[in-house]
């Protein structure tokens, strides 16, 4: 079945992200009308996919609030994670990351279960069922972004039309012992030394494993799965951080460890 946003406007809508994202330009009103059901934002989102010269590393989750929850029909959305746009933090060096003047990025601090194996291709997932593929969990740090600075202002069809909302994903380092303790784990985020958000696993809608579920279900209905060697980004632990460019940024996850990044001016493509 198509839908209405499977016309040119979604493939304006598409390509108008993209290109700004490849330029590292802002994107100042959307571009065309604006998709009026996940279902149509994420057609938007599978065009842009198939425009984007990489592979997808894995997938992050975001929380849908109310009252949108209830006219969206789902508690969380999806967008896809880049290869190019994965980065593994190194201790006493805080890992940069591209924001595009005049759009929009945020830091979160979140929990990252990497795919221990392939999901089969069923759409009855539980958390309990999607634990078993786990192989690891780390700790990380989403970079939420987005050549349009009201990405968030427009609900969630707008959000997830654009990849998203995601720039990029900081790993940190594995979590020991996880499946005992993933629920209990806390964390915080500074932003220039000042602590902005507290949280931790249990802030995360029924946990970290029912973001896994989610996923799982909703790639299911659109014709895609979850690989070996993916990472999924669970969802926001403290909250989602709005990040200006020249800030500093520390995930700190207390015995787990801690990321520390700092916001760039995004440089387009040279070729």
């Amino acid at each position: 079945m198509k839908h209405a946003h499977d016309n040119s406007s979604g493939s304006l809508i598409a390509r108008t992200f993209t290109d700004a994202r490849r330029a590292g330009t802002a994107v100042l009103a959307y571009p065309g009308e604006k998709p009026d059901s996940l279902a149509a934002a994420y057609a938007v989102q599978d065009e842009a996919i198939s425009l984007w010269p990489d592979r997808i590393a894995g997938w992050k989750l975001g929380r849908v609030n109310p009252p949108f929850d209830a006219q969206f029909g789902a508690g969380r959305l999806a967008g896809p994670i880049f290869s190019k746009n994965v980065w593994q933090a190194v201790e006493g060096a805080p890992t940069p990351f591209g924001v595009i003047d005049g759009g929009f990025a945020a830091v979160e601090a979140e929990y990252i279960l990497e795919l221990g194996e392939t999901a089969p291709d069923r759409d009855d997932w539980t958390p309990e069922s999607a634990a078993a593929l786990v192989g690891r969990a780390l700790i990380g740090v989403e970079i939420a972004g987005s050549p349009f600075a009201e990405i968030n202002g427009h609900g969630p069809a707008v959000t997830a039309s654009d990849f998203g909302n995601n720039a990029g994903l900081i790993l940190g380092g594995e979590i020991a012992d996880w499946r005992e303790r993933l629920a209990g784990l806390t964390c915080r985020v500074l932003i220039d030394d000042a602590v902005i958000g507290t949280g931790g696993a249990a802030s995360i809608p029924n946990g970290p494993l029912d973001s896994l579920a989610f996923l799982l279900n909703l790639l299911h209905r659109r014709g895609r799965r979850l690989e070996a060697g993916q990472l999924i980004s669970t969802g926001a632990a403290t909250g989602v951080h709005q990040i200006f460019i020249g800030q500093s940024a520390v995930a700190d996850f207390g015995a787990d460890g801690q990321i520390a990044c700092v916001a760039v001016r995004a440089e387009g493509e040279t070729t």
